[in-house]
């Protein structure tokens, strides 16, 4: 078989451990695109942090699958695909989280709502996985609920760091008990993601595939995250990296070294120089 579209996770796969693209990462993304592959990225960042690693990965003009599928677009004010949570829905689910020890971020296409927090260490590692602040503005604010109750706001994702992972597992119970068509999954420790029932890393390679002319069974996925699940599960040849969980990489047609050996130059140069068919990786 051969495939003509590479989707790339960014945090945990494509980004090493301390949050650096290697070399051997940017040169593999080129061979790819010699061999004719369509390279994307699918993410859970905001479509503006994206668009900043796609750029320094020069896929300036690719449509990106950002914000969980929830955000496909190559520029924010024109997307080929949305899925928004209303704004009850937005509410209701602040109202969950803020009783809850976490730090909640409303994930804009354009920016981001969070509230205060004292925990430096965790609004770093959200700021890692959200973009750099010049790029994507950050709003702080005391209380979230009551600010959407002046300010209603519609958007793509919801996510939520959490100190305890009880608690996490508690505000996830409760949040599927109470708040309808929703999909939580999980892009970190201690994290939920949350956008709507119909938006996946899965359904928006299938949205850009459309476009493209491309079937999800000549799409190459690698991920390392539960949000990458369905993707994995559904391409014609689905990656784990090699540091992702047991359950993850059980689902995988192959699984590919780490992020920090290089597993995605790994992967991506011996799919696109043998273009085997899926089963030769099993």
């Amino acid at each position: 078989m051969t495939f003509r579209l590479l989707a790339l996770d960014i945090d945990g796969t494509l980004l090493k451990s301390n949050h650096r693209l290697a070399k051997e990462t940017k040169e593999a993304v080129e061979y790819a695109k010699e061999k004719g592959a369509y390279v994307t990225l699918a993410t859970g960042r905001a479509f503006p942090s994206a668009k900043k690693v796609a750029k320094a990965l020069k896929l300036d003009d690719a449509y990106l699958v950002t914000h969980d599928g929830a955000f496909v677009a190559s520029e924010v004010d024109d997307p080929i695909y949305e899925r928004r949570l209303d704004s009850d829905r937005v509410y209701q689910i602040v109202d969950i989280l803020e009783n809850y020890h976490c730090h909640i971020r409303l994930l804009h296409e354009k920016y981001a709502i969070g509230n205060k927090t004292r925990q430096r260490n965790l609004m770093s590692r959200m700021n890692l996985s959200v973009g750099d602040p010049l790029f994507y503005p950050v709003n702080f604010v005391d209380s979230p609920s009551h600010h959407l109750i002046d300010q209603p706001l519609t958007v793509p994702k919801i996510r939520a760091q959490f100190w305890s992972e009880k608690e996490r597992k508690d505000a996830l119970e409760e949040l599927r008990e109470v708040v309808r068509n929703t999909h939580i999954t999980s892009s970190a420790e201690g994290s939920l993601d949350i956008v709507d029932a119909s938006a996946s890393k899965a359904k928006g390679l299938q949205i850009l595939g459309r476009k493209l002319g491309i079937s999800l069974q000549e799409m190459v996925a690698i991920g390392s995250s539960e949000n990458d699940i369905e993707m994995i599960e559904q391409v014609g040849l689905g990656v784990a990296m090699g540091q992702s969980e047991k359950g993850i990489q059980s689902i995988a047609d192959w699984v590919t070294r780490s992020n920090n050996q290089n597993g995605v130059g790994y992967a991506v140069r011996e799919v696109f120089r043998k273009q085997l068919h899926p089963e030769i990786y099993k």
